[in-house]
């Protein structure tokens, strides 16, 4: 007589605790998460209509890689709504015109600076890259436990993977329940992955070629945004690479646009 299958033994196990505890080898399905678009459509379909909000999403990739121009398109849409959101600058790179230049509504943009002491001191802060970071983390925190804002960026572009990568997984946990508690949507711009599984959303960008005009004017700029995980959205069985979408932005410069590079948007969803 032959064994029975994995099927039928899973079956014959659930029959027996249904009673106590229903589907008790069945996965739970997953939430249906809130989300809130970015101002691209391409990205929001890649998103599955948007940044999630009362979660924690990742926009990773070097400079120059479209990372702030998405999270920047982003926040636009939020205060142009009247919602209030912060940006936490671990570096002090912030530059408030481009923002403006992006659309943000700077009325309703809280801009938290983390500057090394000056003086004397100065040289011996720059040695320890975690002071920064460590004000960075403490507003964060401070921020998502006010419970006031509709988006909040921890901007940590300028700081090395390596000690991103060292922020304890507990900070990022208490980070991601502070987050849902409040639906803010904590969107973590860095050079590398480092929420891990208590990001619930990522995005890995990357810098195409610029948008040129007679070959010699630059008009704008193409970027290629790829979705590194989803949490919250089925797995595609039999997807051999992620999802993608090509995306054009024009320069603060150009008041015509790139709408001869709209043409370029697309979505790669092949399996």
């Amino acid at each position: 007589m032959s064994a029975p299958s994995a099927t039928a033994l899973r079956l014959q196990i659930e029959h027996s605790l249904e009673r106590s505890f229903p589907a008790a080898l069945t996965p739970v399905q997953r939430a249906i998460r809130e989300t809130a678009s970015t101002g691209i459509a391409g990205v929001d379909a890649l998103l599955g209509g948007g940044m999630p909000v009362g979660a924690i999403c990742e926009v990773n990739g070097p400079e120059s890689s479209g990372r702030t121009t998405l999270v920047l398109s982003f926040l636009a849409q939020r205060t142009a709504a009247g919602q209030v959101c912060a940006w936490v600058d671990a570096d002090d790179a912030f530059d408030p015109e481009s923002a403006a230049a992006n659309g943000v509504n700077l009325r309703q943009l809280l801009w938290v600076r983390c500057r090394k002491a000056g003086g004397p001191a100065q040289a011996k802060q720059a040695a320890k890259p975690w002071t920064q970071l460590d004000q960075a983390l403490r507003a964060t925190d401070l921020l998502l436990q006010a419970c006031g804002f509709a988006a909040i960026v921890l901007d940590l572009g300028g700081t090395a993977a390596e000690h991103a990568r060292r922020i304890p997984l507990a900070t990022w946990f208490r980070f991601r329940q502070a987050a849902d508690h409040a639906r803010t949507s904590l969107v973590v711009v860095a050079l590398a992955g480092c929420a891990q599984s208590s990001a619930a959303a990522g995005l890995e960008c990357e810098a195409l070629s610029p948008v040129i005009a007679g070959g010699k004017v630059l008009r704008g700029f193409r970027f290629r945004v790829q979705s590194d995980r989803q949490r919250f959205t089925p797995f595609a069985v039999g997807r051999k690479k992620p999802p993608a979408s090509v995306w054009p932005a024009a320069g603060a410069w150009d008041t015509t646009g790139v709408s001869e590079a709209a043409g370029a948007l697309e979505m790669d969803r092949s399996a």
